[in-house]
């Protein structure tokens, strides 16, 4: 289809993404044999349509070669098939490309029809020496081919990365970037082009399939690109949002479910997943359903109704009393003569998540689970329970982050949302105490510290790796600093067993943070490299061979 657009278009080439026939990351099914003979199949049949005349094709695969599996990119045009592989592999973060790659050699341009065409692919342009070596061997510009995933500042990062390497080379820059989600990733698009000045020639929406024509014209200067689409892209709050809802279209549509349920509570987590699951889909393929137990308050009730109503969802209500108190009973010649604690109030939340799994099993939509990255991480969620679903579109966001995002909604729709506008979030969700509602008059801050301290405790010990020292210097009671990072280790086996989720920040839990779940180390707050007497008499004195923990 997008051949035929650019036939439309009259364009002489058409560029698609880093490993486009395989997605992108396919991780280990690149492996498979069977499946890289189905690229290379592909691939060949693509060649065959370009024998017409018509414009050429630019497209990645796997590529196997002899004994090694290669990041390629192919040039198709004329029936023929001309390969340039990868140089610098990622195996960082959410990248764990030498893992399944080798790496290519250090390419020169490849021709197409008398135009020198310099491809470094994706990561190649993060550093200098591929854009180096193209610009020597002859290249006059630049075709970048991306699978590069969204996170919070990325654009910039982008621009700053691509601008360094035209000012380097002299040579525009054409950086065309994959848009989708795969699994928790999002690839947001919003690609662009440079010309060899750094001028900003074309940039095309984020979150959004396009097919777009640039003009080129060459001059004494060189090639440079006179025409071209330029818009607006999300940046922000706005561009996190509008993530979240990508990624979770997409994990439904490619995935098949039909549609989304999910517990809607009154509060502000499955009130914001509920609107980004309408965003996503429409009204028609999102089933909401209030679990009403004893501690569930009338407020949570109105609120969960208004909020439907907003959203113009089926609303469904299911009281829980008898399952849970079946449950109860059944326990009872076990647990007599124990008072009732957290196990009770687990009860509740683990019978909602088994109704919501027999809804899902009946139907075949996919339970939407809520819990946010704050919750995420100290373990204030009930496994079996609230975790239970498929997809976590809020995952990767703290609470503060939730609210903002909560109230952003209710005065802007991202473009292509399928959501009413307007407020589709009540005010009162916005402001009222989080509880989880499982015991009379309870607070999430009963348990919690307030969660503007919170975030920014889990923020120093999760993206930014800081001593637990660092943290108390900031301000924290260093009490209560241990305390949220021993939460985040013993709540590690939890995370391993919660839904994927859209990564919005630099560091998620899951591709990017990688702890183990039996680990007994806990940082004791004491400053780094510090040699007195007193720090020596608070930890004893190292020997050599050994280590405490």
């Amino acid at each position: 289809m997008a051949r035929a657009e650019a036939v439309r278009l009259g364009a002489d080439l058409v560029m698609f993404a880093e490993q486009f026939l395989a997605g992108y990351p396919a991780e280990d099914l690149v492996l498979k044999p069977a499946f890289q003979d189905s690229c290379r199949a592909a691939l060949e049949r693509l060649a065959r349509e370009t024998a017409d005349g018509g414009p050429g094709m630019l497209i990645g695969l796997p590529w196997r070669e002899g004994d090694e599996l290669y990041n390629a990119y192919a040039l198709l045009d004329g029936g023929s098939i001309s390969v340039r592989f990868k140089v610098d592999l990622p195996n960082y973060g959410v990248f764990d490309e030498k893992r399944n790659f080798a790496a290519g050699p250090l390419p020169g341009p490849v021709n197409f029809r008398g135009i020198r065409l310099g491809i470094p692919i994706c990561e190649d342009i993060w550093t200098g020496d591929v854009v180096e070596c193209l610009a020597e061997t002859g290249a006059e510009m630049l075709l970048v081919p991306n699978g590069s995933p969204y996170w919070r500042g990325k654009t910039e990062e982008r621009f700053n990365i691509a601008a360094a390497r035209v000012t380097e080379s002299g040579l525009p820059l054409v950086y065309l970037n994959q848009v989708g989600g795969q699994d928790e990733l999002v690839f947001d698009g919003a690609s662009f082009v440079l010309n060899a000045d750094s001028s900003l020639a074309c940039q095309l929406p984020a979150n959004e399939e396009i097919v777009a024509l640039t003009t080129w014209t060459k001059g004494e200067e060189g090639w440079a690109c006179r025409e071209a689409p330029v818009v607006t892209v999300e940046e922000g709050e706005e561009a996190d949002y509008a993530a979240c809802v990508l990624g979770l279209r997409d994990y439904v549509e490619k995935n098949r479910f039909p549609g989304v349920v999910l517990g809607l509570s009154g509060g502000i987590d499955s009130a914001i997943c509920a609107a980004m699951a309408v965003d996503a889909l429409g009204p028609e393929r999102v089933h909401c359903v209030m679990l009403p137990y004893r501690y569930t308050s009338g407020e949570s009730l109105k609120d969960a109704e208004a909020c439907a109503q907003m959203l113009g969802v089926r609303y469904d209500i299911l009281p829980i009393a008898a399952p849970v108190e079946g449950f109860e009973a059944a326990l009872e010649p076990i647990f007599a003569g124990r008072e009732r604690d957290i196990t009770e109030e687990n009860l509740q939340s683990r019978a909602r998540g088994t109704i919501l799994m027999a809804i899902s099993n009946k139907f075949g939509a996919m339970v939407v689970t809520t819990g946010n990255k704050s919750e995420m991480s100290v373990g204030y969620a009930t496994i079996y329970g609230d975790m239970n679903g498929g997809f976590n579109p809020i995952k990767d966001l703290y609470k503060m982050e939730v609210y903002r995002l909560a109230a952003l909604r209710n005065r802007w729709k991202p473009k292509g949302a399928l959501g009413p506008d307007g407020i589709v979030i009540p005010e009162n969700i916005l402001t009222k105490a989080p509880t989880a509602e499982l015991r009379e008059g309870q607070k999430d801050q009963d348990s919690l510290p307030p969660y503007e301290d919170l975030d920014e405790i889990l923020r120093g010990l999760v993206e930014e790796e800081l001593r637990v020292s660092d943290i108390v210097a900031k301000g924290y009671d260093p009490e209560v600093v241990k305390k949220v990072e021993r939460l985040l280790y013993v709540a590690e086996y939890k995370r391993r067993q919660a839904a994927p989720g859209v990564k919005v920040t630099r560091r998620n839990f899951g591709r990017d943070r990688r702890y183990p779940i039996v680990n007994r180390y806990r940082d004791q707050g004491l400053a780094a490299h510090r040699k007195d007497e007193a720090l020596e008499r608070a930890i004893g004195k190292p020997r050599m061979g050994s280590m405490d923990m």
